[in-house]
């Protein structure tokens, strides 16, 4: 069997951990797809500037796929990197998604267009003991970007330790931060050969959202 991947990636927790559990099954990526917005340097979602992402699949050891994009183009150029990662050899892509039906449909639909499978290798698992288990594996991630509708803004830049998941769930929010209450920026762990160093330059509140605006 093919056991070559490529990883749907965001630099948070939930992709890091499956990219993680995959690694352990013996299975071997060729690539990190990241989504970056186009004319900008951050990344859809997670908001994380492009030589951040660089300096990740560095220490990591795998390459970038960085795929930017419009709102409107972002189906068809994440389906032609899952083609163009078929062609190297890819036989599927992991994604991080936990329970949410919409998400994984949308998967399977770029995966079926490219003819490749789609692994989910978190799905319908518990969000809390996915969390501990992340962290209990020795990663370390900051909290990037908060909806401040749920989460206050001095949770920006704070390592997620269990305390703070503690903290998280007293707020009467989920642990993992899946219904996007928060998206974190994984910077250490078993599968980096160096720390990310990088400096806090500000907050920047845009609506309901704080975002931690870090760089090298």
């Amino acid at each position: 069997m093919d056991k070559k991947f490529i990883m749907s990636f965001s630099g948070g927790k939930d992709s890091t951990l499956a990219l993680f559990r995959m690694i352990k099954r013996g299975y071997t990526p060729i690539g990190l797809l990241v989504t970056v917005k186009k004319g900008e340097n951050g990344s859809w979602t997670h908001s994380i500037n492009k030589e951040l992402l660089t300096r990740v699949s560095k220490s990591l050891d795998i390459p970038l796929f960085l795929v930017e994009c419009e709102v409107s183009e972002y189906e068809a150029k994440f389906t032609q990197t899952l083609l163009k990662a078929k062609e190297m050899g890819a036989s599927c892509c992991v994604f991080g998604d936990i329970d949410i039906q919409d998400h994984r449909k949308w998967c399977e639909e770029r995966c079926k267009e490219a003819g490749i499978k789609a692994v989910l290798p978190l799905w319908q698992e518990d969000r809390e003991k996915l969390v501990y288990e992340f962290i209990d594996n020795g990663f370390s991630t900051i909290i990037k970007k908060v909806n401040l509708t749920y989460l206050p803004s001095d949770l920006l830049g704070k390592v997620l330790t269990r305390e703070i998941v503690r903290e998280i769930k007293d707020l009467k929010c989920d642990p993992c931060g899946e219904n996007g209450e928060y998206h974190t920026f994984v910077v250490d762990g078993p599968l980096f050969k160096d720390k990310i160093d990088f400096k806090i330059n500000k907050i920047i509140i845009d609506g309901d959202y704080g975002n931690l605006d870090i760089s090298i």
